[in-house]
């Protein structure tokens, strides 16, 4: 038998097995069609589906709570979109959740991180074991915005507002607001729960409440799209501090890998925010869904309210428990280190060069 002969019974065998493999992989894709898979078969299907069946059961699942769509939560939309979760090994589930049910959650151990600070720390206030790792957003991104026919906020008297959680950083912008142009928030004005900032834009075009305090984009969208008129901001008038990351003490004990790898994505995800404007408004436009030029505007009016390196100092730290407290009524303010530790995130600043 000479060589070509021999290629082509070997060529002829060669082929066979492709077709074997070719007709049941088409019979594995017919419904109710039960078939016996021979071992180098499933060896076979295992190359194409093992990796990713195991790289996702092999990397920590954690949960991270958000408000509102919004600019406000934009590193870890970031962080998700870049695939930054999965290059520290983290399986990250992005949730929104109201602030107050989000910190329930947190302390019964079925949310890690907790997005919208605020309310964390008025938690912290009142006895809850949640420390605060990192801040991202210290200035208040809030506009009062009214429908068309309210032109000041002395119109606002007796009508309906809307706010995300009460006593969160939305609701005091907007009661600061109220009082600033005259209005008692207590008495003179009706503020309600109606959903995330998204969600009360649709309640004003309805008519079901009549003005909120509006984050980007939102802002924009109102006054553009819907000719609603913006009363008043907050972004100058006094330092706050928003969104960040606080988790539960007991996850800070039990799991400080995951927590670590969180604060480490988040890193990278920020330093993108700040040094690449353009990877910053695509993924503002993907996930808040607007248009590009509302992206634009959205990350030009927003990136200045947000820190640099996810830390601020111990005094305006300290300024904010302060105030915090006054806010609560609360006799006594919980102590800097109670509150806050930055210890994790200024090692992962000096490891990844963020100054």
């Amino acid at each position: 038998m000479g060589i070509g002969t021999m290629l082509s019974a070997k060529d002829r065998k060669k082929k066979e097995r492709i077709m074997e493999v070719e007709g049941l992989i088409k019979m594995a894709k017919r419904p109710c069609i039960p078939f016996i898979v021979s071992a180098p078969l499933l060896l076979l299907f295992s190359l194409f589906w093992s990796l990713e069946s195991l790289t996702a059961q092999d990397m920590p699942k954690v949960t991270v709570a958000y408000s509102s769509r919004s600019i406000a939560p934009i590193d870890f939309f970031v962080a998700e979109q870049y695939g930054y979760f999965k290059t520290e090994g983290l399986d990250v589930r992005l949730v929104q959740i109201r602030a107050s049910v989000a910190i329930a959650a947190a302390l019964a151990g079925d949310v890690e991180i907790l997005g919208s600070i605020t309310s964390a720390i008025s938690a912290i206030q009142k006895g809850a074991l949640i420390k605060v790792l990192a801040v991202t957003l210290h200035r208040p991104l809030f506009w009062l915005v009214a429908r068309p026919e309210f032109k000041a906020i002395s119109d606002l008297k007796g009508k309906v507002l809307g706010t995300t959680s009460i006593g969160g950083a939305q609701h005091t912008a907007q009661n600061y607001m109220l009082r600033k142009g005259g209005i008692n928030p207590d008495v003179e004005v009706t503020t309600v729960l109606a959903g995330d900032v998204p969600t009360q834009l649709r309640a004003m075009v309805s008519n079901s409440i009549q003005a909120a305090a509006l984050s980007p984009p939102a802002v924009i969208v109102a006054r553009d799209r819907f000719k609603m008129n913006i009363l008043a901001s907050v972004v100058e008038e006094y330092p706050t501090i928003q969104n960040g990351v606080a988790v539960p003490d007991r996850a800070l004990k039990e799991r400080p890998k995951s927590i670590r790898a969180i604060l480490r994505a988040r890193t990278r995800a920020n330093r993108l925010f700040h040094e690449n404007p353009q990877a910053a408004i695509d993924v503002i436009a993907k996930i808040l869904q607007v248009d590009q030029e509302t992206a634009k505007q959205t990350y030009h009016l927003s990136k200045a309210a947000f820190t640099q390196n996810g830390i601020v100092t111990e005094r305006e730290a300290s300024a904010y428990l302060r105030s915090d407290a006054e806010r609560l009524r609360l006799k006594e303010t919980v102590p800097f280190s109670q509150a806050f530790d930055f210890s994790i995130q200024r090692e992962v600043n000096r490891e990844l060069g963020v100054q």
